[in-house]
């Protein structure tokens, strides 16, 4: 039977670098793709998924360094070689604890680089199956056990992250806060595993309509957190009322226990902040969604 190629992609942002980089590696068990910078190269990382991502350290906007990160931290395995003229030994050292699984200088020798990715090839499936386990432990570890959604312990670095993307593309990104309005009637006129049925109810009415590029976590209690990547203002208002609509008209029912509930909202947006940080949209967000309760209930308020 014959082996598939491996997948490798090139991520170097000058051509002529570029062009040797898939020269040196152009062999018949290899299928080679090429990236200019960190920003498509995590698209092709996404769509494509190689074995092997061969990547240079120093890119306009986001760094081969960078890209490591955010490949790690989305639970995204493949091998990571670079390939850098960088020399210092604190640059290798920070990108190999990063994760990174190799490091050429340049200029590298041809035959000490295809070796190099051999070994590289050969390692990545032992690599990708205990990376796999070990992703799976850590969603167990950053996941709300009721409602599946992410808890707060992780939630931080994912906005920041998010926001740093959305600022470099010069793009806007929400924070939206929900709390159930008078949830303590669930409980006082229920018993406690009706109130859990009703927290991964809601849990799984937020995750069923958000976009692939959005995340949610439960913030505590009643209150649930979305984070909204690459929208507008109108588009928030949209996912608002559309949440605070069907939770309105949601039958909440478990055997005998039936209630019907609403649900305050609040918002910020990141182009509204003059230095915006994770911790300070999530709060302007809180602050916004107590204008809502405060209101009246039922309702959607935006950060001032």
């Amino acid at each position: 039977m014959e082996q598939e190629p491996k997948r490798i992609l090139i991520v170097e942002d000058d051509p002529n670098s570029r062009e040797v980089l898939v020269e040196s590696l152009n062999r018949p068990e290899y299928a080679i793709q090429a990236a200019s910078d960190a920003e498509e190269a995590y698209a092709k990382v996404k769509a494509w998924q190689p074995h092997l991502v061969v990547t240079d350290h120093d890119m306009p906007e986001v760094s081969g360094l960078e890209l490591l990160k955010n490949l790690r931290q989305n639970q995204i395995y493949t091998t990571v070689i670079f390939v850098s003229g960088r020399t210092d030994s604190k640059t290798v050292a920070e990108v190999l604890r990063s994760g990174a699984d190799d490091f050429v200088r340049k200029p590298f020798r041809l035959d000490e680089l295809q070796a190099r990715v051999e070994v590289a090839l050969r390692h990545n499936e032992a690599h990708r199956e205990l990376f796999e386990a070990n992703s799976k432990l850590q969603e167990l570890v950053d996941r709300d056990y009721l409602t599946g959604l992410y808890n707060m312990r992780s939630i931080y670095e994912k906005i920041e992250y998010e926001l740093k993307r959305c600022i470099r593309t010069d793009e806007q990104m929400a924070c939206v806060m929900l709390d159930m309005d008078h949830f303590k009637t669930v409980n006082d006129d229920n018993d406690h595993l009706f109130g859990s049925f009703v927290l991964k109810e809601v849990g799984r009415l937020i995750t069923e309509n958000i976009r692939d590029v959005d995340f949610a976590a439960r913030y505590g209690g009643d209150e649930f957190l979305v984070v909204l990547s690459s929208t507008t203002d109108e588009g928030v208002v949209t996912f608002c009322e559309r949440v605070r609509a069907l939770i309105e008209a949601h039958e909440f029912r478990d055997g005998d226990n039936f209630i019907q509930l609403t649900v305050s909202l609040g918002y910020s947006m990141s182009g509204q902040i003059k230095e915006p940080d994770a911790r300070t949209l999530v709060r302007t967000a809180d602050h916004a969604l107590y204008e809502a309760k405060n209101a009246g209930r039922n309702r959607i308020a935006k950060a001032d």
